[in-house]
């Protein structure tokens, strides 16, 4: 007997191991199904470069830092102290009821960390930022958060948009975004100030279910919005007499771009110039006259050097320059003139009705003042910007050419 069953044994070890070998080859032949992409969430802040050893402790405490935050509410502080109450009292008297109610006061605390842990979770907070923004006047921004998962929505999220160097007081409420949605939500805001807003991130809070905590992540998501200067109504001197509205006016003889008038062509004429559809009727070659433009290029200079020994009163006085020559620049354009906008240190821009505005206010939004001592050699030539070459007759003549000083 001991022989039979040592042969069935190694035939059942056998049978077995065939079974094994088996389900192997099948789970080998089997094809693989495709791995469903988790959806796309925000990443936390990245980690300096490895290379940097100066940052090693920085990197530390970024790797240690707990992803989300959680602060107290009033109401929280509150529940939580009538919390440590029941437990002292409970613990103290050994009444079966009062630990019966410490576990509920409890469970609530779970219930509520785990709700809006969920709420947190697979959000993309997405900003729109307007065109152009100006000092003065109000834009609107929007903040769109989708949700990514499947089944369960998100309720009372908060998004605070955050900028660098600025206090974050502006916050779009969402009361609920179902699951595989979107909802849009918009602020407005009216700059003090011009230059470059830079905004840095967001910083998404909840309350969600009980109002007990506030538990709040923080993201990146970068974006730059330039403050164009305030324009204010200016009052430009009348035209003079033969200038017409909408362009420059054109009178006598010169090397505009319109037609003065017909001639026969003489020694040493241009042949450039040649009139070709009058030319082909006549024996004798036709030759164009063109017009002298009389409106040349206005010319605005910004003095953007510091002199030396000023005080916080140059601040405001520079602010006023520049809101004067965006104010005067705008009013030329819109009276049709061409528009040279310059300063002491050689950098220029132009604009016109055709290239609009834009491109001036964007140089005087983004210019500073340049300590005396640091700026270079006054007078120097720099190219026009928004790459917009004058004519002949602009930006190089300053001979009958308007100019403000601001």
């Amino acid at each position: 007997m001991g022989a039979e069953d040592r042969e069935r044994g190694s035939l059942s070890g056998s049978s077995r191991g065939a079974e094994r070998a088996g389900a192997a080859a099948r789970s080998a032949v089997r094809p693989s199904k495709p791995r469903r992409e988790r959806p796309l969430v925000e990443q936390r802040p990245l980690l300096p470069p490895r290379g940097d050893k100066a940052s090693f402790w920085t990197r530390v405490l970024l790797f240690l830092r707990p992803p989300r935050k959680l602060k107290f509410t009033r109401e929280g502080k509150y529940y939580l102290g009538i919390t440590l109450g029941v437990g002292f009292a409970a613990i103290n008297t050994g009444n079966n009821l009062l630990y019966l109610l410490l576990g509920m006061l409890l469970s609530l605390i779970v219930v509520s960390g785990v709700m809006s842990d969920l709420s947190l979770q697979h959000l993309t907070v997405t900003r729109r930022l307007p065109a152009r923004a100006q000092v003065g006047r109000a834009h609107l921004v929007e903040i769109e958060v989708y949700n990514h998962k499947k089944r369960v929505p998100s309720y009372a999220i908060e998004v605070e948009d955050l900028r660098a160097g600025q206090p974050a007081d502006k916050r779009c409420f969402f009361l609920k975004i179902s699951p595989s949605s979107a909802q849009v939500a918009a602020y407005r805001r009216t700059p003090a100030r011009r230059g470059r807003d830079r905004h840095t991130g967001f910083r998404i809070a909840t309350r969600f279910p009980f109002g007990l905590f506030e538990k709040s992540r923080e993201v990146e998501a970068e974006g730059d919005l330039i403050i164009y200067p305030a324009v204010d109504p200016v009052r430009l001197p009348v035209e003079d007499a033969g200038r017409r509205e909408g362009g420059a006016s054109l009178s006598g003889r010169g090397g505009g771009d319109e037609t003065f008038g017909l001639r026969p062509m003489r020694d040493g004429d241009d042949p450039r110039d040649i009139y070709w559809k009058k030319s082909t009727m006549r024996d004798q070659l036709v030759l164009r006259e063109r017009t002298r433009e009389t409106r040349p290029d206005v010319q605005i200079v910004v003095d953007t050097v510091r002199p030396a020994g000023e005080g916080d009163a140059f601040a405001p006085t520079f602010e006023r320059r520049i809101r004067e020559a965006a104010s005067r620049a705008v009013a030329h354009i819109k009276r049709g003139d061409a528009v040279v906008v310059a300063t002491t240190l050689g950098e220029r821009v132009r604009g016109d009705r055709n290239i609009g505005s834009d491109a001036i206010l964007r140089f005087l939004a983004l210019l500073d003042a340049v300590d005396d001592v640091r700026a270079p050699e006054r007078g120097a030539r720099a190219p026009l910007r928004q790459g917009s070459s004058p004519s002949p007759s602009s930006g190089e003549r300053r001979a009958g050419a308007p100019r403000s000083a601001s």
